[in-house]
This record gives C-alpha cells, structure tokens and sequence, in this order.
C-alpha cells in the first residue's frame, strides 16, 4: 500500500488526463488526488506529462504554501503519518546575466520605439518609461527593443527582442516577422525558459496601485502614460502567462484585464483560475462592445485608443518637425508648452502639468 497521502491520478483512461493549463496540450495532464479523500485540489494542481517542452508541476505543497487556511485542515497526525508529496525533481529556471540587461539599458536615440514614443510624449518622458520598465536596445536588427522580462524577485527571465517603424509604431512584419528571444540569440544551450509578465519587477515595489493587464509590451508602455492611476503590466501575447506559476506574482492584487479586440471571451476564460489566487479580477471589456469592423479587423487594443489623444507634447513634436529651428529657440530660452489649444510657449515658471484621466 502507498505511504503517499497526495499521489497523481493513476490512469484509468482518457477521462483522467486532462488540458495542460500551462501548454494547453489536450490529455497530458494528470492531477493530484487525495487518497483519503478530503481534500478537493483546485483544477491546476498537478504535473504536464511533457517534461522537458512544458515542465509545469504545480504540487501539493505548493498549494499549501499559497493557501496556508487549506492546510490548517490537516491535522498534526494527518502530517506526521504521511509522505505529503511525492515530487519528481524539477529543471531549474534559466535567467538572463545583469550585466547583459544593463549593457542594452542605452543608445536609445538609435531606438525605433524610443524614436516612436519621443514624437509622442518627448525624449525626457519616453526615458523614464524606458528604465522603469527596464526596455533596452539591441544591435541583432539596426535600432530594435529589448523588452526584458524581470519577475518580482528581480530576476531576468529573458528578453523578448522586436522590431518597430519609428513613424507608426508598428511592429516590422515584412519580408519576415521580426521578433526572436535573447536567450536564442545568445545560444545559450538547454535554457529552461519559464516566461512572466513584463513589468512584473513594477508588482513587488508598488503595493498600493491596482494592476492593469495588456497583451503587449508596448500597450503597457504607453498606457502607464495616460493611465498611471493603474500598474501596467503584459502577457506577451492572448495567451501568455495565464498559468498557475505566472499568476502567483498576483497573488492578493486588484487586477483589471485589458484585453485585445477579439481576446475578450479567451480572458473571461481565464478570471476563474485568477479567482483561486485570491485575486480580485474585472475586464474592461467596453472597447469590445463599442468597437468598429475595421477596429475589430486591425486587432485593436486599448494604446491604439489612447494615442488618438494626442498630447502636448506630440504636436509640439510635429511643430518642430515641420520648423527645426523651434527646438533651437526652446532649448535657448528654456521654454515650454503650457496649453495646446493656445500652442503657447512661456519660461518654465509654472508647476508641472497633471495628466491622466479617468476610465
């Protein structure tokens, strides 16, 4: 007879495999029981059958760890007279060396994003976006980002390279999509790659601020801009992230999921796992009730909304282009933009603007 109290389900046909919630792979995911019975696991408690593709093994004592009430239900001798878990060791996490991140942290003049949201907040703005989201410059395409992945312990993950055109904003999709990863790029062999959410560092040194979720690295950019009453963070995609071992940095937050035009249902999907974390999860899910054909064509999403709010410092941007010598005259005389419908330029003398606006 087993000494293991919490064992996987044996087998006993394909009614007892079940949908990997890390890979999504169908029939390779086996959960963990209780052999006495009193204890019912949530749904993602359990181990993916592909090991080395997947890895995901979520234990018993993990979730004992995260749900400490759960535990106490099992009394002292319950403990002491089993094995709790029975685990298969697991492949440790690869990440990314300091000093590589800090190398790409500069030559943001040569960046194609940085060029792109310089037009549209101003150079001294778009850099604080950049450092605070750790977003460097790679030499693998002329002038492409570095949106790195750091988890809420700080450590790097690894670096999702991708390259923009300088006037859209657009991501570079032809002759071939441009996107790759720094780990590939530095051919760095049998990397475990356990992804999280960009801007995850943001989650451990803002506790107060409710979290706001997007697909895109560069969405969360340009929202935490208009919107800073939120902490924006990204997936990397619909279906980025959305497994037990990326939401546990959410453990206990507020999060409000912004999904792309299209993705809405895919999310709802997905709140209920949230709720088992103790996160307290809404959808804005306006944008896909109001939204257009052509909006719903183009994949929308909540940056490209935004950005038909031009800012200030956008059109001063689009004068200056037109007339180089008004960045001259503004850097002479230290001016600055105080009222757009006016387009009047006054020394510094007032306090800063506010910007921002309510949902």
């Amino acid at each position: 007879m087993s000494t293991h109290r919490f064992i996987l389900e044996p087998y006993k046909g394909v009614s007892t495999r079940h949908t990997c919630p890390n890979c999504h792979r169908k029939r390779c995911f086996s959960k963990y029981i209780d052999t006495d019975r009193r204890i019912q696991f949530p749904d993602y408690v359990g181990r993916c059958d592909h090991e080395q593709k997947c890895g995901y093994h979520f234990t018993p004592r993990d979730y004992f760890e995260r749900n400490p009430s759960e535990k106490e239900k099992l009394s002292e001798d319950n403990l002491r007279s089993y094995t709790t878990i029975k685990e298969i060791e697991q492949k440790a996490t690869s990440y990314i060396d300091l000093d590589i991140v800090n190398q790409s942290l500069q030559r943001y003049p040569d960046n194609k994003l940085f060029q792109f949201l310089s037009a549209q907040f101003g150079e001294a703005e778009t850099l604080k976006l950049m450092k605070k989201y750790k977003v460097g410059t790679s030499k693998y395409w002329d002038g492409a980002t570095v949106f790195w992945q750091v988890d809420y312990q700080n450590r790097v993950r690894t670096g999702k390279i991708m390259l923009y055109n300088p006037t859209t904003g657009k991501r570079i999709k032809e002759p071939y999509n441009h996107v790759t990863w720094v780990h590939s790029v530095l051919h760095k062999e049998d990397y475990n790659l356990k992804q999280c959410f960009f801007g995850e560092h943001l989650i451990s040194e803002d506790k107060s601020r409710p979290v706001a979720l997007v697909e895109s690295e560069k969405t969360a950019i340009i929202a935490s801009y208009y919107l800073p009453q939120f902490l924006w963070i990204a997936s990397g995609g619909k279906n980025g992230c959305f497994n037990a071992n990326s939401l546990s940095a959410l453990a206990e937050r507020s999060v409000v999921l912004f999904p792309d035009l299209g993705a809405a249902d895919y999310w709802q999907s997905k709140i209920g796992l949230m709720k088992s974390y103790g996160i307290d999860v809404q959808l804005f899910d306006y944008l896909e009730a109001k939204a257009s054909e052509n909006e719903r064509k183009e994949g929308y999403d909540i940056a490209d909304y935004l950005l038909k709010v031009r800012p200030d410092e956008a059109i001063l941007q689009q004068m200056i282009k037109r007339n180089p010598n008004l960045k001259t005259l503004i850097e002479t005389f230290d001016l600055k933009l105080v009222s757009v419908q006016r387009s009047i330029l006054q020394p510094k003398v007032l306090p800063p603007k506010k910007r921002g606006f309510r949902l």
